[in-house]
C-alpha cells in the first residue's frame, strides 16, 4: 500500500514540474511577440513616413528638392528592409 502512495507523490511532482515548464514555455513566448511588436510598429511608422514623403514628392517642383525627398524615400526604404529582415 505504499508503494501507490509514492506513485501519486511521483505524479504530483510531475504535473508540478510540467505546469512549471509551461508557464516558463508561456512567458517566453510573449517576450519576443513584445520585440517584434516594436519592430512591427517602428515599420509601419516608416512605411506611413514613406507614403507621406512620396506624396510630398509627386507634389514637389524645385528640383533640389526633388532630389532630398528621393533620398529621404532611399533611407526610409533602407531602415525598413534593415528591421524587416532582423524580424
Amino acid at each position: 500500500m505504499g508503494d501507490s502512495g509514492e506513485g501519486l507523490v511521483d505524479a504530483d511532482a510531475k504535473i508540478q514540474e510540467r505546469m512549471e515548464e509551461l508557464q516558463k514555455t508561456r512567458e517566453q513566448a510573449r517576450k519576443p511577440r513584445v520585440r517584434n511588436h516594436e519592430r512591427v510598429q517602428k515599420i509601419e511608422s516608416l512605411k506611413l513616413a514613406r507614403t507621406q514623403l512620396n506624396r510630398q514628392l509627386e507634389a514637389a517642383t524645385h528640383p533640389a528638392w526633388k532630389v532630398q525627398l528621393s533620398n529621404a524615400i532611399s533611407e526610409v526604404d533602407r531602415q525598413i528592409a534593415a528591421l524587416t529582415a532582423a524580424i
